[in-house]
């Protein structure tokens, strides 16, 4: 699965969510994150896309005017931390949820 990785300063948080409403981005996995719990900067937020790669590329084109798309290097290592908070937290789930 393809993925993006875009930084938006809060103030814009309303395009963003006209943004997030494309038919086409509407259909993707998306995960919007105040920056600052990621271990960012304040005033930002993190905008996670996750989907097919035609899906992405139009993401990267949408997204590119509310915010700006974070470094490969970058991206990469809040990706995993991303995903691995996602992990433990269904994990912690799934504890409450057994006998």
């Amino acid at each position: 699965m393809a993925w993006t990785l875009f930084s938006v300063p809060s103030p814009k948080k309303g395009e963003l969510d006209e943004v997030l409403r494309d038919d086409r981005l509407s259909r993707q996995s998306q995960k919007v994150r105040d920056a600052p719990s990621a271990g960012g900067p304040a005033g930002t937020l993190y905008v996670l896309i996750e989907g097919g790669a035609e899906a992405i590329t139009h993401a990267d084109t949408l997204l590119s005017s509310v915010g700006t798309k974070l470094p490969a290097a970058e991206a990469e290592t809040l990706y995993r931390r991303l995903k691995e908070e996602e992990e433990n937290a269904s994990t912690g789930m799934g504890l409450f949820f057994t006998d």
